[in-house]
């Protein structure tokens, strides 16, 4: 055992060399599951936008594949069919009402006076009533990507909540380090559309967590346009820019959060959008706008067995070790049967050896694929 262990180290230092850092450092997200907590802090009806706002994100990340079961929505509801709705049952987020946001697809999780302070720092941090039904807890864990969206009227380190009461920023800050400290994300994304939205995720200190906002202290954040037959505006602006964006990403884009954030343009928001990056594992132009809005597809290939690998051959056995597991994603399994291709079956007229581009999720390709070949024959050597 100890010969086939050294064997494999030696193979390895010779392929990797001295760059042993840059083959375990994080260029994608090993994230296996996505969340999002979206939430309207506001209620009445002059508020319209808010749940406009909210509702139109809930759309987005349903779309590109997060399951009801993993979004928890926070919504006063006194909209849809509020008196003065000429729209009854329905809510628009543009003036041609083409797409009624409402419809028989949603999920409200939190209701009217269930949106508090309280309970959005209860389900951030797990400390919930043991009768809380499982459509309200935020059952997330190390390998969770989450996205946390706030819209709704704020100033200088404080969010209302419903006008009566608030959260500041320190109270969302000691929420995510509860987070954090619990194992409770892989990487987060704050977005927070309010006046002085930025100054709301000033105090955060915990490690991977990215934050967006619409406007630096002192700056309002804008409605971005009117709808004469509802009376009011349907959505803001920094929400409405971030929706023409997510419009054209597909499940399986590659658009990152750097691009995302280059969308903006204060000239039209009026105000200075923020962005806040600086204690994650991975530069935000390595990030994709799917690792937070959309939902990872992986396949686990779990190989279990304590029989020989080849039940008819006596002696030697040769079997693999016992209650050895492999968990695969889908893109690295297709990554690998590509090299070998390549690798055994050249084009005509190139080298044997392929030298293929490292991708965002395997950047060794090669040094994985030559100890998977070379290791079983290291193992029959050395019985």
């Amino acid at each position: 055992m100890l010969l086939q262990i050294a064997l494999l180290y030696t193979l390895f230092r010779a392929v990797v060399g001295d760059d042993v850092d840059g083959l375990f450092k994080a260029t994608t997200s090993n994230h296996t599951n996505n969340w999002a907590v979206l939430v309207s802090t506001s209620r009445f009806w002059f508020n319209y936008r808010h749940m406009s706002d909210t509702l139109a994100l809930y759309r987005t990340v349903k779309r590109l594949g997060i399951p009801d079961s993993n979004i928890i929505l926070m919504l006063a509801d006194d909209v849809s069919c509020n008196p003065r709705n000429v729209f009854p049952g329905s809510v628009f987020q543009s003036v041609d009402h083409k797409l009624d946001l409402y419809g028989d697809d949603i999920e409200v999780d939190y209701r009217g006076y269930e949106v508090t302070v309280e309970n959005f720092v209860r389900l951030l941090t797990g400390r919930l009533p043991a009768d809380t039904p499982k459509s309200k807890r935020l059952q997330t864990d190390h390998r969770s990507n989450v996205l946390v969206y706030l819209a709704g009227h704020g100033g200088a380190n404080f969010l209302k909540f419903q006008d009566a009461e608030e959260i500041t920023a320190d109270e969302i800050a000691d929420s995510f380090e509860q987070m954090n400290q619990k194992k409770r994300y892989n990487e987060l994304l704050f977005i927070i559309d309010t006046c002085e939205a930025n100054t709301l995720y000033s105090k955060i200190y915990s490690k991977n967590i990215i934050a967006m906002g619409s406007s630096e202290l002192g700056e309002k954040a804008y409605s971005y346009q009117n709808d004469y037959s509802v009376g009011l505006s349907l959505v803001d602006r920094y929400t409405h820019y971030t929706l023409e964006f997510m419009e054209k990403v597909r499940p399986g884009s590659k658009v990152t959060m750097k691009q995302l954030v280059n969308h903006y343009d204060a000239n039209l928001l009026g105000s200075t959008p923020g962005v806040m990056a600086k204690n994650v594992d991975r530069p935000i132009d390595e990030m994709l706008v799917t690792d937070f809005f959309g939902s990872v597809q992986a396949t686990r290939l779990t190989l279990a067995t304590s029989k020989p690998l080849f039940a008819n051959i006596s002696t030697p056995q040769l079997s693999l070790p016992t209650a050895a597991s492999l968990e695969i994603e889908t893109t690295l399994f297709s990554q690998v049967t590509s090299y070998l291709s390549l690798l055994f079956f050249p084009p005509p007229g190139q080298a044997t050896l392929v030298k293929l581009q490292h991708t965002n999720h395997l950047p060794h390709l090669p040094v994985y694929v030559a100890i998977l070949l070379i290791a079983p024959f290291l193992y029959v050597f050395t019985l």
